[in-house]
């Protein structure tokens, strides 16, 4: 602590972000990263912008990039928003919807970065516990007196998905707040809320290009809602960042959104290794949840979640655990790489 610092940063609880060692060379299963490589037209595009063009300030409202995700979701421009990650799309909607006053309404088992952006804010948590079976319960989130309501669908450390139905129950008993969909993980095997956007004027989607389009290292994340909701982010983000995407980071996300091809390619096979890994951690006794994204949560009945994670880094495979938390302190979060990934990772587990 800082004699510096004010009230505010002695009291953060920041978020703990999966861990990147540099020692040696790890097989990566920790943070939910592609194992595959960027569409190769995201490349072309952006290296076409390794250029003179760079002394030059990107284009603040991300046009280009806003035009291909409205036509690739069948919004209109107005109704999109581009930020630097979804974090940051998250961090200013908390900021703009949620810091009301009232409490926030979200799962207690759910992305540890919610608690954090409360916290910051001055936002008090309602926390909302997932069921015995690790299922977010729409009558959980009837009759809140709340600022809004954040819902991870599918879920995560879980892996578990809702369908639409549910997001709809949800947003029918909260008409009066913001009901925020984070859907970082939907490619890989649910129901997008994007088609409801235009029935709920309170719906909030947000989407990353970091999973599903394996481009975690440009930081690029969006909004889909109507053009009231997109409108208090610009200018929350016109207060703040008025350049929140660099050129390079801009022509790869627009060509990546293009590419949907590539995307449907990469999302198949990280489905395939993912059923076939479930097969496969099921027969080493593990109890497997659900999962409809590119990673499994695993708990295994005769061996400590610790140990394993312990064993499998010193064998130079990653992956995540959370600790000693409450209801999860005996489960890992295992992110699905390739097939020949998988296959080291149950060969350890087998030995």
């Amino acid at each position: 602590m800082s004699r510096f610092w004010t009230d505010k940063i002695a009291s953060l609880d920041p978020y703990v972000p999966g861990e990147q060692p540099q020692d040696k060379q790890y097989i990566k299963l920790n943070t939910n990263e592609s194992p595959y490589s960027p569409s190769p037209k995201v490349l072309a595009a952006m290296q076409e912008q390794v250029c003179e063009k760079l002394r030059l300030y990107p284009d603040p409202n991300c046009q280009t990039l806003k035009n291909a995700l409205a036509k690739s979701y069948g919004v209109d421009a107005n109704q999109v928003f581009v930020g630097n990650g979804s974090d940051e799309v998250l961090a200013l909607a908390f900021m703009g919807y949620f810091a009301g006053g009232k409490p926030l309404a979200f799962a207690d088992i759910t992305y540890s970065f919610y608690k954090v952006y409360a916290n910051l804010y001055g936002i008090e948590p309602k926390i909302i516990p997932l069921t015995e079976s690790f299922d977010i319960d729409p009558a959980d989130y009837e009759n809140l007196d709340v600022s809004g309501v954040v819902i991870t669908n599918p879920n995560a450390p879980t892996g578990k998905a809702l369908p639409l139905s549910d997001i709809e129950k949800v947003l029918k008993a909260n008409p009066d707040v913001v009901v925020l969909v984070d859907e970082a993980y939907v490619d890989f095997g649910a129901q997008s809320a994007v088609s409801l956007v235009n029935q709920y004027p309170n719906l909030m989607v947000v989407q990353t290009f970091s999973k599903s389009r394996a481009l975690a290292g440009i930081r690029v994340g969006y909004a889909i809602a109507q053009p009231e909701l997109i409108d208090g982010l610009e200018r929350l983000k016109n207060s703040f960042n008025s350049y929140p995407i660099d050129r390079i980071a801009l022509a790869g996300a627009t060509a990546a959104v293009e590419d949907s091809e590539y995307l449907q390619e990469i999302c198949d096979k990280t489905i395939a290794t993912r059923e076939w890994t479930v097969s496969e951690l099921e027969k080493l006794g593990f109890e497997v949840l659900p999962s409809a994204t590119n990673f499994v949560f695993v708990t295994h009945p005769k061996k400590d979640a610790e140990t394993l994670y312990l064993s499998l880094k010193e064998q130079g495979i990653l992956v995540r655990y959370f600790g000693k938390k409450p209801r999860i302190g005996e489960y890992l979060r295992i992110t699905i790489g390739t097939d020949a990934e998988m296959q080291a990772l149950i060969e350890a587990l087998s030995a």
